[in-house]
């Protein structure tokens, strides 16, 4: 319990930290720093659906995935080709619509990124349970194979999002600032996936299993379950999450080969500051990171250090590792 409350406590002092510095820099300018929150909580759950993918691997299966970041990379690759005209799958002239090919390109980044989920954990990782160095190098390895398909397949060049659909066009105001509806509705689907996965692994008959299969696998082998279909479930379910988010973040960042490294590596910050295997301390983690990444872009506005945002994750990360060595929720492994 006492655990807990000083990671509470930290989790306070920092957002309310982080969100009294931009008041304060906004000079109560109640436009700008609603702006700057709704900025931070966006980044933030992009950032939860890397690193809830990540956390879910390791925290149920204690595999880091450095494959994930690809995945999300592919998710955007995905998405992007069947929205627009002349890809690889071009769907522009049996759904024109634009709103209407927009879910059917997610869906198709969830299919892909779950299909290729069950071919690594299957055909690869699930002879090196018992050997985690052997792990790692593995999934490093994946990832650059996965890489260079792309490069291959849709060249090196960087691609904008240009199709435009009524979610990515439409705005609302807040306090007299404009703001897209369509960064309110990553945020949106952000909250529901925390609690639709938690849910799921708290409330429902599968995510018991699933708990007691990484707690006992022989005694739930023993009651008749096949425990390595459920590895290969959390592993599928870890992996399609990821390429949803490069799905959803590709009308804003597009699709490039450097999209996925960026996003493995702040992921894997706010799984370790959350704690290593704890989903809580994933969430709350990528939503304190997006906070301030999100005030430290407005701090650089107008000065010389515009590195700051990008070092941003790795600095709260130190914080929080020097009150909290395991992080916010994690126990000592």
């Amino acid at each position: 319990m006492a655990v807990r409350r000083s990671s509470i406590v930290a989790i306070i002092v920092v957002i309310v930290g982080l969100l009294a510095f931009n008041l304060l820099k906004s000079g109560g300018n109640l436009g700008n720093f609603g702006i700057t929150v709704l900025s931070g909580l966006f980044q933030g759950m992009l950032l939860f659906l890397v690193a809830s993918g990540l956390s879910i691997i390791f925290g149920l299966m204690d595999i880091l995935n450095l494959a994930q970041g690809t995945y999300f990379m592919l998710g955007a690759y995905v998405a992007y080709d069947v929205q627009h005209a002349g890809g690889v799958v071009d769907l522009t002239s049996v759904v024109p619509d634009p709103n209407l090919r927009f879910p059917i390109a997610v869906a198709a980044a969830i299919v892909v990124g779950a299909a290729l989920g069950v071919v690594l954990e299957r055909g690869l990782l699930r002879r090196l349970y018992s050997r985690p160095i052997f792990q790692l190098v593995l999934t490093f390895g994946v990832s650059l194979v996965i890489i260079e398909l792309i490069k291959f397949i849709w060249s090196t060049t960087p691609y904008s999002w240009t199709e435009v659909f009524g979610l990515r066009t439409q705005t609302f105001e807040l306090f007299g600032q404009g703001f897209s509806v369509y960064r309110l509705f990553i945020i949106g689907m952000g909250f529901l996936l925390i609690i639709g996965i938690a849910l799921l692994l708290r409330r429902t008959r599968t995510g018991i299993i699933i708990r007691a299969g990484v707690e006992d696998s022989a005694m739930v082998e023993a009651l008749g379950i096949n425990v390595r279909s459920v590895f290969t479930l959390v592993f599928t379910l870890g992996c399609a999450i990821a390429a949803l988010g490069g799905a959803v973040a590709a009308p804003f960042l597009g699709a490039s080969s450097s999209l996925g490294n960026a996003f493995l590596l702040q992921g894997i910050a706010v799984v370790v500051l959350g704690g290593m295997g704890s989903y809580e301390g994933t969430a709350v983690g990528s939503i304190m990171v997006g906070l301030a990444i999100a005030v430290a872009q407005d701090a650089a506005i107008g000065t010389s250090f515009s590195v700051l945002p990008s070092i941003t994750p790795m600095l709260v990360l130190i914080l929080i590792l020097l009150l909290r060595p395991s992080g916010l929720f994690g126990n000592t492994r």
